[in-house]
């Protein structure tokens, strides 16, 4: 691929998962870790991290606290990520995921992260141009907004990227997700809960979460990819729904399974494969996260064998 970097993921908000492994974890009791590890996190980073694991040329940006950044400095260099996140005064968040193998129970505590000033959104905003003329085409916006930062940060970086000619893909939650559909993102992904809170009621059932996902992205978005659990996911355009019901999965962690998804959309459509191929390819990544713990993936063939047996159903509009 070429050396320059033609995807880059944005990370307001980035975390250390720090993963420990309980057997038999009971809440108000002393418990005891089997396993630990901490891992370099957040949505837009997994994202950029899984890419490069395939051989994409990927960059990253968004807010990196400057008293912790190490781990993260030391993933981007390993794997040949391009950093361009903007240092802030003050550490990265560290959300803890207590993974309890005995129950295949997954608890996560998510901490709040740091503080961002207009002095560092305006660099930020200089970062997404400089990448835009470097050659980036696609640009990944994806998890939770730090404090100081606005909830329509998502819609205003979408028109910004759009003004540029580019590609937005979009995968948050809450009120910085509804601002975002403004603009009209060209993928969006979110999980059947999220979408739930958008819409104020929790939807069951494939005709109402396709109701949902028409009614979010008004006409305005290309491609919306609804996970649903052990149900699969939903793949739905202007002209055809697809699910994509996964089988064989090993869940040892949740940690970046979404993430994944989002990756193997975008690896899929750089090999330009047509939709029903791109959802067995993108739940087959999504599997393939749920078997590691923590934000990894297994080799290649493994995510092949669980693409293959993904089971795609053509449903009505």
């Amino acid at each position: 691929m070429s050396e320059r970097a033609n995807i880059a993921t944005i990370t307001l908000n980035p975390a250390i998962d720090q993963t420990v492994q309980i057997p038999g974890f009971a809440a108000g009791e002393v418990n005891r870790i089997a396993e630990q590890q901490s891992d370099a996190g957040g949505k837009g980073v997994n994202v950029a991290s899984f890419l490069s694991h395939f051989g994409h040329k990927i960059a990253v940006t968004g807010f990196l606290g400057q008293d912790n950044a190490s781990i993260f400095e030391t993933l981007f260099e390993t794997q040949g990520i391009d950093d361009q996140f903007v240092r802030v005064a003050g550490a990265t968040r560290v959300n803890i995921k207590i993974v309890d193998p005995e129950k295949q129970e997954i608890t996560d505590i998510n901490a709040p992260g740091f503080a961002v000033d207009t002095g560092a959104m305006e660099s930020l905003e200089g970062r997404i141009k400089q990448l835009a003329a470097d050659g980036v085409d696609c640009f990944v916006l994806a998890g939770s907004l730090p404090a100081g930062v606005p909830t329509t940060i998502y819609r205003d970086l979408i028109i910004a990227i759009h003004a540029m000619g580019k590609e937005a893909v979009l995968d948050a939650s809450g009120m910085a997700f509804k601002a975002a559909l403004e603009a009209g993102p060209d993928i969006i992904k979110p999980n059947v809960d999220e979408l739930s809170e958008l819409i104020g009621r929790k939807l069951q059932g494939h005709a109402e979460i396709i109701d949902a996902a028409r009614w979010v992205s008004g006409g305005k978005v290309g491609l919306v990819v609804v996970s649903m659990g052990a149900d699969g996911a939903l793949f739905i355009t202007d002209k055809d729904v697809l699910h994509a019901m996964p089988k064989g999965a090993v869940v040892k962690s949740t940690v970046g399974a979404g993430d994944a998804m989002v990756a193997g959309l975008l690896h899929g459509r750089s090999e330009g494969l047509p939709l029903a191929d791109l959802a067995r390819l993108a739940t087959g990544f999504s599997l393939g996260a749920l078997g590691e713990i923590g934000p990894h993936l297994p080799a290649w063939e493994v995510i092949e064998a669980f693409a293959a047996k993904v089971v795609i159903e053509h449903l009505e509009l």
